[in-house]
């Protein structure tokens, strides 16, 4: 379950399908992503090929999964919903 978001791009693409707070060309890869989010009840449950997904060091805990080049989704956990949704070229 998807519970929030840090980014606003993010959660356009969410409800309405697209941004034009993110490249056009990472839209799909990122509705790919935020549907399995959805259906995801844990963390590791994002662990999936192609994804990338691994935790990030500090506090508080954050996870993050591949997009495309540097771009990634970076997110908290709390229960059952991934939290603070961001989209972050960190790398």
């Amino acid at each position: 379950m998807i519970g929030s978001f840090k980014h606003t791009g993010l959660r356009e693409i969410y409800e309405k399908g697209r941004s034009r707070k993110v490249a056009v060309s990472l839209h799909d890869r990122i509705l790919r992503r935020l549907d399995f989010m959805k259906a995801a009840k844990k963390p590791d449950d994002m662990n999936i090929p192609g994804f990338n997904f691994h935790r990030l060091r500090g506090k508080p805990v954050r996870y993050s999964i591949h997009i495309n080049g540097p771009w990634c989704i970076t997110f908290g956990w709390e229960d059952d919903t991934a939290i603070n949704l961001n989209l972050e070229q960190y790398h």
